[in-house]
């Protein structure tokens, strides 16, 4: 098996490679005078069973994707892993003339000798069907919790920023018998929201907001700023994927978070926790 990382997610790929007791393959990135994109990989993968990981982040990400999996015609089998999958959030059509970006990025994800993609928390699973192979989604929500219990915080406590990730939160707090909370949240654009002021438990406690991603920090900041107002003693935001982008840090930082804590399916400071383990044994299976 040769594991292959692409240019964004070099460091997950040595992690997974790690986990599997082997070594990356070494693969080279350039960009030519134009701004176009060349891949290379540097060693012979004929007949050998490949795994392609590569987070597709920016529109950049998704063409290496593509050429990796190019580059790869010679193997005999291809897995690839898709940590962070950009454009997903584009799931489905509210006015005529709209594209599904989430079905055509999936589409796009093909070989003939591709045997299975595996994604990580998408934003809706019903993704999973537009790929034209089989593919799984695997669930890191786990990790994050058991990252939180290592902390030793103050009668800590999750909280959902919205219904849309319940599920998920109710699920790490059953887990690891913590406590739990769900927040009303109404979306008025693109990163403006309002949170209803609901009264929780949190006086004198450690409160983590948990979501799957953090881009702008609207939605995490209003929640922090509640949270604050209703005398939570530290209040950590938590989520799988780390995009946070523009000033989603000083906003965060701003309304008094204490810390970020994310996985590196996006490679950022904040990425304390791993998805290699997931990963490795999705690969055993």
């Amino acid at each position: 098996m040769k594991i292959i990382g692409g240019p964004s997610s070099q460091a997950l790929a040595c992690r997974v490679a790690a986990g599997l007791n082997m070594k990356p393959t070494i693969t080279d990135f350039i960009r030519f005078p134009d701004n176009e994109q060349y891949v290379q990989i540097k060693e012979d993968i004929a007949g050998e069973e490949v795994v392609l990981i590569q987070s597709t982040t920016t529109d950049s990400d998704f063409v290496a994707l593509l050429q990796l999996l190019d580059a790869c015609e010679a193997a005999e089998k291809i897995k690839v892993v898709i940590p962070y999958m950009g454009y997903a959030r584009q799931d489905q059509k509210f006015k005529d003339g709209e594209a599904v970006s989430a079905r055509a990025m999936a589409k796009a994800v093909t070989a003939k000798n591709l045997e299975k993609i595996y994604t990580i928390n998408l934003h809706k699973r019903s993704t999973l069907d537009h790929f034209s192979h089989p593919a799984e989604d695997l669930d890191a929500s786990k990790l994050i919790a058991e990252y939180a219990v290592s902390l030793n915080l103050e009668r800590p406590l999750l909280v959902a920023p919205d219904k849309g990730v319940r599920d998920m939160v109710e699920n790490m707090a059953a887990g690891l018998k913590l406590d739990w909370d769900v927040f009303d949240k109404t979306r008025l654009a693109g990163d403006k929201v309002v949170m209803a002021d609901k009264k929780m438990d949190v006086e004198g406690r450690d409160v983590i907001i948990v979501d799957d991603m953090i881009a702008t920090g609207g939605t995490m900041a209003e929640a922090v700023s509640i949270l604050d107002k209703n005398g939570a003693h530290n209040v950590y935001v938590a989520c799988v994927h780390p995009v946070l982008t523009r000033n989603a840090v000083l906003r965060l930082s701003n309304a008094g978070v204490k810390d970020i804590i994310a996985t590196d399916t996006v490679e950022k400071i904040q990425s304390r926790i791993s998805v290699a383990p997931i990963i490795v044994e999705a690969l055993k299976k």
